[in-house]
């Protein structure tokens, strides 16, 4: 899982600034990265769809492709709200960088400066020092599955069209990767960095933000097939959303929720005050070591008689249960199953639903598991974290303006107010975001200079 839980520095390796920083020049901006007056951002203001793909089982992520740099590349980013830096594995002396270096990211004289105001975003504590004004921003993130990620800030061009039909190169800031470590199955993963959604000020959506380009809101609709991500608020359905306010540690770069109360097919359970994280950096849902215990009673005594048992063979996860015969999918199995809930008291006792399709996977054995997991056991002590399991079939919403995530049940095979289903690797036109249009010469002399005349 993704949920990032620290941030800091170490300095650079002497070989990698040698080879790829021996001249650093001051980052000039474009008039792209300037805010915008009120009357520019009301015309401006618009929101960015991204197809995803991936799914809970067998792969274990969602990403998105996303266009760096003039020219463009395409890095394939594992999305993740529960941190917010973005970083792609750098062009460069490498530990853990397991990619063709065409698939690399290589910086051209545009690091950040540790002076810069988003290089304090890295750092946990305002007392990093910079030696000259000049110095890079070193970062390094940890995440609570052990993994991380130790390199430099850089600034460079993000190609998005946006829903209003316009095609803009804003420069955003993200961290280029030269050592990562990498924890579970899937080690190391088949993508070139990570998409942070947090709500720190280094995540891509605050910066698209502070440029008056976006709301502050971020979104994603996950299914078996992928889904989709969006940036800013015009997908929002007008009605039938759940609201529930964001707890105050969600200005920690991350969204929780609480407190909340579990339910069973219906039914209080015990299992009460839990502040839940959402986490789409997270494959499975992870409740603390007591609640875990009480969920998987709550499920035992429910199959108490029925035609399932232990299958202590399948290794897929820690709890699976086989048939007398091979299962396809949920769906054959989903009956032997009751729905959980959750019931937020700060949301006037609305329900999450969690119903047995977003809790199971069936698994290459053809047997049903359970994707609730023991989070205590697995280092996360008393947190509890909504993955992508329990986030399918959902349009999720983080709405850091108004300071609420919601959610509604959504077919996440079709975007929101187009006619069609996803087809091929686009977007119908104007809603596509990974196009990279860009005109013969460098944005950055042409029409970055006029864009916001």
């Amino acid at each position: 899982m993704d949920f990032k839980i620290n941030e800091g520095s170490k300095p650079f390796l002497s070989l990698f600034l040698f080879l790829l920083f021996s001249s650093i020049f001051p980052l000039s901006f474009s008039a792209a990265n300037k805010p915008l007056n009120s009357d520019k951002l009301h015309r401006l203001v618009s929101s960015a769809v991204f197809r995803l793909h991936g799914n809970v089982y067998p792969l274990g992520y969602y990403t998105v492709s996303l266009n760096i740099g003039y020219p463009p590349k395409i890095y394939d980013l594992d999305i993740d709200s529960g941190s917010d830096l973005t970083w792609v594995q750098c062009d460069a002396p490498c530990n853990g960088c397991t990619k063709p270096r065409e698939q690399l990211y290589k910086p051209k004289n545009n690091l950040v400066q540790c002076v810069d105001q988003l290089c304090a975003g890295v750092h946990l504590t305002s007392d990093y020092h910079c030696d000259t004004p000049n110095d890079q921003c070193d970062y390094e993130v940890e995440y609570a599955d052990h993994g991380s990620s130790l390199g430099v800030l850089v600034r460079d061009y993000v190609p998005l069209q946006f829903t209003n039909g316009s095609v803009l190169h804003p420069k955003i800031a993200f961290g280029c990767g030269y050592d990562q470590k990498y924890s579970g199955p899937t080690s190391p993963p088949a993508t070139t960095g990570v998409l942070g959604l947090g709500n720190g000020r280094t995540s891509v959506l605050s910066q698209l933000h502070s440029l008056g380009l976006i709301r502050n809101v971020v979104g994603h609709c996950l299914s078996g097939r992928g889904g989709y991500l969006f940036f800013g608020d015009d997908f929002i359905p007008s009605s039938g959303i759940v609201w529930i306010p964001m707890l105050p540690s969600s200005s920690e770069k991350h969204y929780s929720l609480g407190p909340a109360e579990l339910l069973f097919n219906g039914k209080l359970t015990t299992v009460k005050g839990l502040e839940l994280i959402f986490d789409s950096g997270s494959s499975y849902t992870y409740f603390n070591s007591k609640a875990y215990h009480a969920i998987v009673d709550l499920v035992n005594n429910e199959l108490k008689g029925k035609q399932l048992t232990r299958a202590t063979e399948d290794p897929s996860l820690p709890i699976c249960w086989k048939g007398a015969k091979s299962f396809k999918s949920v769906t054959d199995v989903k009956n032997y199953f009751k729905p959980l809930a959750l019931r937020f008291k700060k949301g006037k006792n609305l329900q999450m639903l969690i119903p047995p399709e977003a809790y199971l996977i069936v698994t290459k054995h053809g047997n049903v598991c359970l994707g609730i997991l023991d989070g205590t056991e697995v280092g996360l002590g008393d947190l509890n974290i909504i993955g992508d399991i329990s986030l399918q079939d959902k349009m999720v919403i983080y709405d850091n303006e108004r300071q609420q995530i919601g959610w509604i049940s959504s077919d996440c095979d079709r975007i929101p107010n187009i006619d069609r289903d996803f087809e091929g690797d686009a977007f119908p036109h104007p809603y596509a975001a990974n196009l990279g249009i860009f005109e013969d010469q460098c944005p950055a002399a042409s029409e970055m200079s006029d864009r916001y005349q």
